[in-house]
């Protein structure tokens, strides 16, 4: 429940720094001035995607080269139904445009995916995680059920456009 607040905290103060006025810098540096570099929104995949139902997500966060995240779903499980559980990525890699990541266990389940991270034009640009998602659901047995699809997640909306 603290990391659904704490996205849904992220996701206001984004929506809210975009409607900020933004500086207007002039083209034109002096010589003592060097230009900020700063990374263009658009090669940045932070943020958060839609998940597989209404209200469910998936959050990712690159900070220093590296890819970290969460997804928040709702449980399945006669002990959690209609909960949220957040599953955090236990390893995750993103090369290029190509992301891979699996979750850390809650209540017997566990996620794996693989895919690319696009970016789609149109009037408001927005990402999408297109790949393959793996469902494994361990049984009182301990026998592993994975059950896979292909899932294209869209990314909330954000300012995707190079400044």
């Amino acid at each position: 429940m603290i990391w659904r607040c704490v996205g849904l905290a992220a996701l206001v103060t984004s929506l809210a720094t975009l409607a900020l006025p933004r500086p207007v810098f002039s083209s034109v540096a002096s010589p003592t001035q060097q230009p900020a570099k700063t990374s263009a929104p658009a090669d940045d995949p932070s943020g958060m995607y839609s998940f597989l139902r209404e209200g469910e997500f998936v959050q990712l966060t690159m900070e220093d080269g590296k890819v970290s995240g969460f997804i928040s779903r709702f449980g399945d499980a006669d002990s959690d139904k209609g909960q949220f559980i957040d599953q955090f990525f236990d390893k995750a890699t993103l090369a290029g445009d190509h992301l891979s990541f699996n979750t850390k266990t809650v209540h017997g389940v566990w996620y794996e995916f693989t895919g690319v991270i696009t970016i789609t034009p149109g009037k408001q640009d927005y990402r999408v995680i297109k790949g393959t998602l793996v469902q494994h659901a361990t049984d009182a047995s301990h026998h592993d059920k994975a059950s896979q699809r292909q899932v294209e997640l869209k990314s909330f909306p954000q300012d995707l456009s190079k400044p």
